[in-house]
């Protein structure tokens, strides 16, 4: 079994996650090593246990080939963390999937994104404002990202699809449970001009305890995030938490302040989250400054307003001719990981930065 096949068959393990696959690689090295532990090893590793041990050391090569050959038959790519085409937004948050499946594709320009995000049971004004915002950022050359739910998301992604734009929805289950059962025809239509991505294996059902780990690849994915409408125990806030965690900004839609799908939203705004009332409120905060899509949609012109924040300068300035390691940068600011990534991808977009092999970054005319 080679290194890829092992991270495929670690991830089918019902309950084992990032965080516990990450613990076991800082033990054990490798994902083939992690298959040829005995389980009485693998269960003191922190936070493992001997049930999710017991089912590492149960896993079997067939069970590998069948995932595999559903996964081709379904024409899903895989992708691990280690693979260039890895969704760069993603690699740096705090705890990144090791493992993603694919329907689609996942292209470069998607680096410029926003999520919407909000209530299944949204008001009409709700999922107006959610599909006039993503037709609109995507005009400007957005990618749109969010979870293919009833309610503000399939706004969200249609939003998008109606101006042949992209978008990338991102679920809480395996492809051999699409969910809501609804959606599978949306999913088909975004897989065409964008992708549709999860990070459980094939027969993961759409569990509870999914989407909370959903929304942290919805806030990863994207530079910020617009959560359009939510009452006060909507996912959406969890998805706004993430994005705070992962350095990324938040935005919120004002709403009707006797509206029980205003709650949320108000409160984020309250916190501290941007309140826009239209798309530019969005690229001023950001920082970006963005062209109309051309008539061919894949054709997309970007300004980027050379005006930097004062983090973006920070970290700018500690960039030169000579290549400097992510780890450098983080010891010279003492500043969070996922903070600094954020930035090095907004410095990328910019065209002020580049990315070489190895985590290091060099100036874009040293390069």
């Amino acid at each position: 079994m080679n290194r890829f096949e092992a991270y495929v068959s670690l991830n089918t393990v019902r309950g084992i996650g990032s965080t516990r696959l990450k613990r076991l690689l800082e033990v054990f090295g490798t994902p083939e090593n992690i298959l040829k532990t005995s389980s009485r090893h693998l269960a003191i590793v922190l936070g493992v246990g001997e049930k999710i041990a017991l089912k590492v050391s149960s896993l079997k090569e067939k069970d590998l080939q069948r995932e595999l050959s559903l996964a081709k038959k379904l024409n899903l790519k895989i992708v691990t963390l280690e693979d260039e085409d890895y969704p760069k937004n993603l690699k740096y948050i705090p705890d990144p999937p090791i493992v993603l499946y694919v329907k689609g594709d996942i292209q470069r320009e998607d680096a410029l994104a926003v999520a919407i995000v909000g209530s299944r049971r949204a008001t009409f004004y709700g999922l107006t404002q959610a599909e006039r915002f993503s037709s609109e950022l995507s005009e400007r050359g957005f990618t749109i990202v969010s979870g293919l739910a009833r309610g503000i998301d399939t706004c969200a992604h249609k939003g998008a699809l109606k101006r042949k734009g992209r978008t990338l929805a991102i679920m809480g289950s395996g492809f051999n449970h699409i969910y809501p059962k609804e959606n599978r025809g949306l999913a088909d239509e975004i897989s065409k001009s964008g992708a549709v991505i999860s990070e459980f294996s094939l027969d993961t059902p759409p569990l509870k305890e999914n989407f909370p780990c959903r929304n942290r690849l919805i806030s990863g994915l994207s530079l910020g995030v617009l959560v359009a409408e939510a009452a006060q125990t909507s996912g959406a806030l969890i998805t706004a938490d993430f994005a705070l965690e992962q350095g990324r900004e938040v935005f919120a839609l004002p709403g009707k302040i006797d509206s029980h799908n205003s709650v949320g939203t108000l409160s984020l705004i309250k916190e501290g989250a941007k309140l826009v009332s239209c798309v530019d409120d969005i690229l001023e905060e950001l920082n970006i400054e963005t062209g109309l899509r051309q008539e061919n949609p894949r054709q997309v012109r970007r300004q980027i307003n050379p005006g930097l924040k004062e983090a973006e300068h920070l970290i700018y300035g500690l960039i030169s001719n000579e290549r400097i390691l992510l780890d450098d940068l983080v010891e010279k600011t003492n500043m969070d990981i996922s903070k600094i990534s954020d930035i090095l991808l907004r410095l990328q977009i910019k065209k002020l930065v580049q990315q070489l092999p190895g985590k290091q970054f060099v100036r874009m005319n040293a390069a």
